[in-house]
């Protein structure tokens, strides 16, 4: 089961190559879109450069000429559409970045909160010149992130693409099908640049079956899921969902039993209160929670374990597939 990305261990690896080259590659070999920043050290002083788009399988030159470094380091984010997507929170570098294109002179010259963790990265030497990447625990090559992170969209997107493993497999090929002909687009769709726009926003405005939250009220909702696996409880979060929106979360397997909870928050991201009570939308279920992106699987003794407790609410979608929660204001 994919946990997380392996933390930029296989961008270090090197790689067999006969002659280096000038430039900086970044490829992405997970089953997400990503966004990336890159890090570059010289003299104890790092030039920090973001964000760079880049589809599952895809690899971009992100560095152009002499690649002259020390050191360096990159980081990277997914679009809140896939919510606790594995990205990992571990780094060895605090460096400056900002929401939108930015291109700091000394990324070390901004305050925390405008900080992200970047991992050291040894880039390999491959045809392309130096690369690096960006890969998660299946070990995809760049063919098979592409398919999976297909595969993925289309099951966000309501699409029966399951298992999420790369491989072109006949429900795969039915579900791709399905979504070609519901978009009316041509068959060699999947194929074209443009193909993970169209993926994206069809799992952001998801139709069909699936399970899907809607935000009803003028807050952002930070929402959680649970899923029973291998015979437990599985909660994940937080996904994001803004006022006014749907978000279908990232569900694995076909569960007939799943367990939801919301709580509202403030732009700074603090729980919004009513009469000293958190806004929330759940039920008598508890389970475990903690601030920022979690996958925990034991329930016992939450608080005992630094964790949070939360109220989940447990909703049958088994004889309902296409199951809507809406968080509404009270």
């Amino acid at each position: 089961m994919i946990r997380g990305f392996s933390t930029l261990a296989a961008a270090g690896a090197l790689l067999a190559a006969t002659q280096a080259q000038a430039g900086l590659t970044v490829c992405n070999r997970t089953s997400y879109r990503v966004e990336a920043a890159i890090g570059l050290e010289k003299h104890a002083n790092v030039a920090t450069r973001g964000w760079f788009r880049l589809d599952p399988g895809q690899c971009k030159l992100l560095v152009d000429g002499d690649l002259d470094v020390d050191m360096v380091y990159v980081h990277a984010r997914t679009p809140q559409l896939y919510g606790s997507a594995p990205m990992p929170e571990t780094g060895q570098a605090e460096l400056c970045v900002r929401q939108g294109d930015f291109n700091f002179a000394d990324g070390r010259g901004c305050p925390v909160t405008q900080q992200a963790r970047f991992s050291a990265a040894h880039p390999g030497e491959t045809a392309n010149g130096p690369t690096v990447n960006l890969a998660e625990e299946a070990d995809y090559d760049d063919a098979q992130a592409r398919l999976a992170g297909i595969q993925r969209l289309l099951a966000i997107a309501g699409y029966d693409a399951y298992p999420i493993d790369g491989v072109p497999g006949a429900r795969t090929q039915a579900a791709l099908g399905k979504f070609l002909s519901d978009h009316k687009l041509p068959a060699d769709a999947a194929n074209q640049p443009n193909f993970f726009d169209t993926l994206m926003a069809a799992a952001a405005n998801p139709e069909g079956s699936g399970f899907t939250w809607c935000n009803d009220t003028k807050y952002t909702v930070m929402a959680a899921i649970g899923v029973v696996e291998m015979g437990a409880i599985v909660t994940r979060g937080w996904y994001r969902v803004d006022a006014g929106q749907c978000l279908r979360p990232d569900l694995r397997g076909d569960p007939h039993r799943l367990y939801s909870y919301g709580e509202a928050v403030d732009a700074s991201g603090r729980a919004i209160k009513r009469d000293d009570k958190v806004l929330s939308w759940g039920g008598n279920v508890p389970l475990c929670t903690r601030d920022g992106k979690f996958d925990l699987s034991n329930h016992k003794d939450c608080a005992a374990r630094g964790l949070n407790s939360a109220g989940f609410a447990a909703i049958d979608v088994g004889a309902n597939p296409a199951t809507v929660v809406r968080f509404k204001e009270p």
